[in-house]
């Protein structure tokens, strides 16, 4: 459970008292059953995370809306687009094992997340993960409902694969931009979890060792 779940409850729960203190029970259930959505609603549950060498694993849960190339940074790159509804569970996790490199935060609108323009003109904080010899960078993009986004670690921080990151509130989007080299392993309209779904598979690049004198003069 986030902590903020507990703070919305309580807030639900105390109002709920004051109503039904002041007129009656029945009209302080519509706080209750609010506090207890909003329990549900926060809720963190554990995930199994892969162990599969390359893997880039979806930051959020909800559903693949768009599978696409577009440039970033004057580099063409893989985009996954992924919607999180308010059904959905909203934490954020690290989709690579490595070090921030960047964390952006861009102010903007609260247009629908479903719309394609989103992903440029919304409220969104932009992070760049280094690990591996890659780079991902993902997008945590607030959509028409939610209005605060929550990022819990900042530049020269590592983060491990899966690793609980954040979190946006209520309705948002999050996109995850990668290597074109990748194996991509969902389409759109697929249902994800964040931390436990492979997005892609990245070739694993071998390091390069300058070798010993001796190896060098040989060649």
């Amino acid at each position: 459970m986030v902590r903020d779940g507990y703070f919305y409850s309580a807030g639900c729960l105390l109002a709920a008292v004051i109503v039904a203190w002041l007129t009656a029970w029945l009209y302080a259930v519509p706080l209750l059953l609010l506090g207890a959505f909003f329990l549900w609603f926060f809720r963190d549950p554990e995930r199994q995370i892969p162990t599969i060498s390359g893997a880039v694993v979806s930051p959020g849960d909800g559903k693949v809306t768009d599978v696409s190339v577009v440039s970033a940074a004057g580099t063409s790159r893989n985009r996954i687009s992924i919607f999180l509804s308010v059904f959905d569970v909203h934490v954020n996790r690290a989709p690579i094992a490595g070090v921030i490199r960047d964390v952006r935060y861009q102010r903007g609108k609260f247009l629908n997340a479903m719309q394609k323009n989103s992903a440029e003109e919304n409220e969104q904080n932009i992070v760049t993960v280094e690990g591996d010899g890659r780079t991902v960078i993902f997008k945590q993009i607030a959509g028409l409902i939610a209005r605060r986004i929550v990022f819990n670690f900042k530049v020269g921080d590592h983060v491990a694969c899966g690793e609980r990151v954040g979190l946006i509130k209520f309705g948002s989007r999050v996109d995850v931009l990668f290597d074109r080299d990748a194996a991509i392993q969902v389409k759109p309209g697929d249902r994800v979890k964040g931390g436990a779904t492979v997005l892609a598979v990245l070739p694993v690049k071998e390091p390069v060792h300058a070798g010993t004198a001796g190896e060098r003069e040989a060649h």
